[in-house]
């Protein structure tokens, strides 16, 4: 065998694949390679406060989660320590282990929960998921890799399994353990996808073993921008930073994103003039590409000419916990701990601002509406940005509170959503880039306003630094610093949302 050979199947045999790189190679195998061989660059993309927010529910979620087992003994770490403990456990026939790690063929991975059965002398395997059903795009294909690795290993399984919450369990006094989650028999599922599985962990090993970087752009090049992998501008070092992945919905067609990536049409500028696109994406485009604003002004002054004084722009602060943190709570369900108001009493008024955060570790939901009942009127509109959220919270909180259910269902009858304007594609501006987030279109009607001279610049932050404030251990400066923060930023919500307004108001 030539000296060359030899030496890419030692290489093959030194390359370790976790059940995460796994995954990460089904969904982009470029981003998975540059992980185990270029983990500067993989790592050099920081992790959003919403990823990390991912990681740490899951984290909280497999805790409560083996309580399920009360007995179970856990096994700390991944390496060839915690590998030879699992084996010492495995010979000894323990009944349940948290965290089990095995390694075989170069395939490594750490099982939630294994469960011995002595009777039948096989296993039950647990994968336990921070999420409120099972996804099969994703949870069966982890399990499945497991279930491969352990048949590799000798390990009879007899069934497999995905714990995930219960989004039907509501929270009354101490959490119902047995209640809360759900376990998923996905026995049948698994042994059917099984030899694909298989077959794609050699197909990843020999992917992932290669020396040399791949060449060409990565998988995600035939994904919407939302859907981009971490590394997706190293890869892809002549995509623009806004092109015909960030046109709406282009995620959705995908046969016409592979045809413009096919032909090397990543700007918006090259798009052919006979492409088909919905009129939601022409008028993106054609305002980019003509450097244009589209403005309705009769149908805008249609929408702002029934609102009614006094104008109460309104906006929500939530933390969706997983696990009920108080009673009437199911997994998931949003908590609302902050609100901001800006009250504008007729026009050429200035607004005045209310505001509203809860800073202890109680239900703050009758504190919440208490605050809103003092400082909402009877009449005049109240001003929200995706109408949807506010108002499902709102619904959420007459349940909890049937006192308050007039006074907030009266809310709701009152609520406008100025995000409409956008999206009824009344204005269209180039640098909206095809979005009707505020973020988006604030810079562009109110440049002087901006989230970037904020600490906290994003709601996945907020919801983040309050749980932080009410859960851990900090410092009393601490404390007071987080608050601020957060009030600032809920602060400028509000405000961003009267100042969109009155830019509007001004150009009719």
């Amino acid at each position: 065998m030539p000296a060359r050979q030899v030496r890419r199947l030692w290489y093959i045999f030194d390359v370790n694949i976790s059940k995460t790189e796994y995954l990460l190679w089904r969904e982009c195998k470029k981003n998975a390679w540059l992980k185990l061989h270029k983990p500067k660059i993989f790592y050099s993309f920081p992790l959003s406060e919403f990823e990390k927010s991912i990681i740490e529910t899951g984290n909280e979620v497999e805790i409560v989660a083996r309580r399920l087992f009360p007995t179970g003994v856990l096994i700390e770490g991944r390496d060839e320590q915690a590998q030879k403990l699992t084996q010492k456990y495995i010979a000894e026939k323990e009944r349940t282990l948290f965290q089990p790690v095995f390694l075989k063929d170069g395939f490594l991975a750490a099982l939630d929960i294994l469960q011995y059965d002595k009777e039948t002398g096989k296993y039950s395997i647990f994968e336990i998921k921070a999420s409120n059903d099972v996804d099969e795009k994703t949870h069966l294909y982890d399990l499945s890799f497991q279930v491969a690795l352990l048949k590799k290993c000798g390990i009879k399984i007899d069934v497999a399994n995905i714990i995930h919450l219960n989004s039907k369990y509501e929270r009354h006094g101490e959490l119902d353990i047995e209640k809360l989650f759900t376990i998923s028999n996905q026995t049948k599922e698994i042994e059917e996808l099984l030899p694909k599985v298989e077959f794609e962990m050699n197909v990843a090993k020999e992917y992932l073993s290669q020396e040399k970087e791949p060449p060409g752009y990565c998988d995600c090049v035939y994904k919407g921008r939302s859907a981009h992998c971490a590394t997706f501008t190293y890869s892809n070092p002549t995509v623009p930073e806004y092109g015909i992945h960030d046109i709406a919905r282009i995620g959705m067609s995908k046969k016409k994103l592979q045809e413009f990536a096919d032909r090397g049409i990543f700007k918006l500028e090259d798009l052919p003039d006979n492409i088909e696109l919905s009129e939601i994406q022409q008028n993106q485009v054609r305002a980019y590409v003509e450097n244009i604003e589209i403005k309705n002004k009769v149908e805008i002054s249609k929408e702002l000419k029934n609102l009614v004084f006094p104008l109460y722009f309104l906006d929500y602060e939530t933390y969706p916990s997983a696990i009920p943190r108080f009673d009437d709570f199911s997994p998931y369900q949003q908590i609302p701990f902050q609100y901001s108001l800006h009250i504008v009493e007729k026009a050429g008024v200035e607004p005045v601002h209310k505001e509203f955060l809860h800073t202890g570790s109680d239900n703050p939901s009758e504190h919440f509406v208490k605050s809103l009942q003092n400082h909402i009127g009877p009449t005049g509109n109240v001003i929200v940005w995706n109408k949807k959220f506010e108002c499902k919270i709102n619904n959420e909180l007459a349940k909890r509170i049937p006192e308050a259910k007039s006074f907030l269902e009266a809310l709701n009858a009152r609520v406008y959503d100025l995000m409409d304007i956008f999206s009824k594609q009344f204005y269209v501006h180039k640098d909206f880039k095809g979005s009707t987030s505020i973020k988006y279109v604030l810079p562009v009607l109110a440049p002087e306003l901006s989230y970037k001279k904020l600490e906290i610049q994003e709601g996945g932050t907020a919801s983040q630094k309050w749980n932080e404030l009410t859960t851990t251990h900090i410092t009393k400066e601490e404390r007071n610093e987080i608050a601020e923060n957060l009030k600032r930023y809920c602060e400028l919500d509000t405000f961003a949302m009267y100042a969109i307004w009155k830019h509007l108001d001004g150009i009719l």
